[in-house]
């Protein structure tokens, strides 16, 4: 009986130790910029730790999508982002993306603090319909406070960004 309580005991600790929660972010939803053509909505104004600007500057003019969502794990760095009919709202390039063929995802940690942290996803195809998707792997800075999720065009300004995040303790992913 003791080496059957033991061997519980042992089995039970080894699960616990490898089913721990992690935290996990997601966004339902993935809405576009809304600015006026030659308007900046900066995003995240902190300095980084070398006292550098880290403004993260809005595209030029308003976008739209259809759709879209984003999760990551903040305890693994593994997530993914999808974006549908992500175009521009105006202009001669209204309906499509215009010039913009690739996009990355963005995620900011603490923003407007001095600890920011800003962390890209690797560049991913967007469709001439304004669609895109990419699961990734990256490396969350320890402290990651009340993150957002930008969808940036490879030149760096924000064009779209995750709505009403919900943070929850889940198993990875």
């Amino acid at each position: 009986m003791k080496k059957t309580c033991f061997a519980l005991t042992l089995a039970f600790a080894a699960a616990t130790a490898f089913a721990q929660d992690s935290i996990a972010v997601r966004w339902h939803q993935v809405v576009g910029v809304i600015t006026a053509p030659g308007v900046d909505n900066p995003i995240a104004g902190a300095n980084d730790s070398n006292g550098n600007p880290t403004t993260i500057h809005s595209g030029a003019g308003p976008w739209t999508t259809r759709g879209g969502s984003a999760r990551i794990n903040l305890s693994t760095g593994e997530g993914a982002f999808n974006v549908e009919g992500l175009v521009m709202n105006g202009g001669v390039f209204t309906g499509t993306p215009g010039p913009v063929k690739s996009v990355i995802g963005t995620l900011v940690c603490s923003p407007n603090s001095p600890q920011q942290a800003v962390v890209d996803t690797t560049p991913v195809d967007l469709s001439p319909t304004g669609n895109a998707e990419l699961s990734f792997k990256m490396t969350i800075p320890p402290a990651c406070t009340n993150p957002l999720f930008l969808i940036r065009t490879t030149s760096g300004k924000w064009i779209a960004t995750g709505a009403v995040p919900v943070i929850s303790s889940a198993p990875a992913f």
